[in-house]
């Protein structure tokens, strides 16, 4: 079985630990760290111990044991696998300042015969818990990191070997560079550039056309764009979270969605005053409705692109956080229904109430769902004098 280098590992936990925790500032001497990893992950494990302790950091983990899980789905009732114990999870927030979760299956399938409902009833559960730590983030006592580490499963999923899957991880977190944490800060700032030159346009809402989209999103008040940041390893994108209750048209999505033990294809979304009115796949429509159901998840939360030459992910790799921030000669646009970012706000969000956050039209959800496209779009943004401007186009921003 192929395995990355001691080498490749080490560089990989020192991307994580030195660059993306603390929101591209790396964690500082004295800061908790909370490592979340899955039993598949196991062999990066100890590079991200040691380099917490090289950071001057001090580390936990949190090690979830596989296969074991859905016991609980196929065998407990709904008062059960819902359970969280709540002030041992809330002493997890209030313990850490950074979170390191290293994403993982070793059984990509092993949720494909759960109600898709029982999944999305689960997930809600933890809402407390988001909550918490997301308020803790605005507060700016609080960072997290998302990254993958590659499994057998995973690359059958994506029709590779392990090793081409690995691989890929590889190149697109420039693990194959010698000083891969002085890449991601060049690579930021790249981001930041173009991130910095929308924000200085008054963007009152997006047309997104295309052979597959004809879709009208609203910006609205005091929103900014955002980009990773170190918060996702890899990541490309440029987004905002807008106005939830302006968005009108109709969109198609090239890529599949993997959520709640399925993989939702060929989804077709349609908007009417903010709201979901119609909503499709060619494959798994069932777990597509039953996450729209969800409270609030059927609105938008966020509008992504990806300039594609920043990206250098060249295969689908059936995870979300890969697929959204894809190369491909068209670049990549999606949205996202669930809740909304409050960073995307351009003033301080620490004193806004949940009545504010809902006139200034922020969604709120359990649900969190990124659906992408890799196919030819054209993005228009309206001003605030009315006047029109190409930002997008033939995968690239052209600002």
């Amino acid at each position: 079985m192929y395995q990355p280098s001691d080498q490749v590992l080490k560089k990989y936990a020192d991307v994580l630990v030195k660059y993306a925790a603390n929101n591209g500032k790396g964690v500082q001497p004295g800061e908790t760290v909370c490592l979340q990893v899955n039993e598949s992950a196991k062999p990066l494990l100890k590079y991200l111990l040691l380099a917490v302790i090289e950071a001057g950091g001090l580390p936990f983990i949190d090690y979830n044991p596989e296969g074991v899980y859905k016991t609980l789905f196929d065998h407990g009732t709904e008062e059960q696998y819902t359970y969280v114990p709540k002030n041992m999870t809330l002493g997890k927030v209030s313990d850490m300042n950074h979170l390191i979760y290293i994403r993982s299956e070793a059984d990509k399938h092993e949720y494909d015969e759960v109600d898709s409902a029982k999944l999305i009833a689960d997930q809600r559960s933890y809402k407390f818990y988001y909550d918490a730590w997301q308020e803790k983030e605005r507060q700016g006592k609080f960072s997290w990191c998302l990254a993958l580490f590659g499994t057998e499963s995973m690359a059958q999923e994506a029709n590779m070997s392990l090793e081409e899957y690995r691989q890929e991880i590889i190149k697109a977190c420039f693990l194959d560079m010698d000083d891969p944490v002085a890449k991601w800060k060049e690579v930021e700032e790249e981001i930041s550039d173009i991130k910095n030159k929308l924000n200085e346009l008054p963007i009152e809402s997006v047309h997104i056309v295309g052979e597959d989209a004809d879709l009208t999103v609203k910006i609205g008040t005091n929103r900014k764009w955002l980009s990773g940041g170190g918060h996702n390893i890899p990541s490309f994108e440029i987004f905002i979270s807008p106005d939830r209750r302006w968005t009108e048209g109709w969109i198609r999505f090239s890529e599949p969605l993997y959520q709640y033990g399925s993989i939702i294809k060929g989804i077709e979304l349609h908007f009417k005053n903010g709201i979901i009115s119609q909503a499709t796949a060619k494959e798994n429509e069932k777990a597509l409705l039953d996450m729209i159901a969800a409270e609030n998840a059927n609105k938008v939360w966020e509008f992504s692109l990806t300039d594609r030459r920043m990206s250098r992910i060249t295969k689908f790799m059936s995870d979300t956080l890969f697929d959204e921030n894809v190369w491909w000669p068209c670049g990549n646009t999606h949205i996202a229904i669930g809740f909304a970012y409050k960073e995307s706000y351009k003033w301080d969000v620490s004193s806004l109430s949940a009545e504010d956050w809902g006139n200034l039209g922020f969604n709120e959800s359990a649900v969190h769902s990124d659906i992408v496209s890799t196919t030819n779009r054209t993005v228009t943004a309206t001003l605030a004098d009315g006047t029109e401007k190409v930002i997008y186009k033939d995968g690239e921003f052209v600002i």
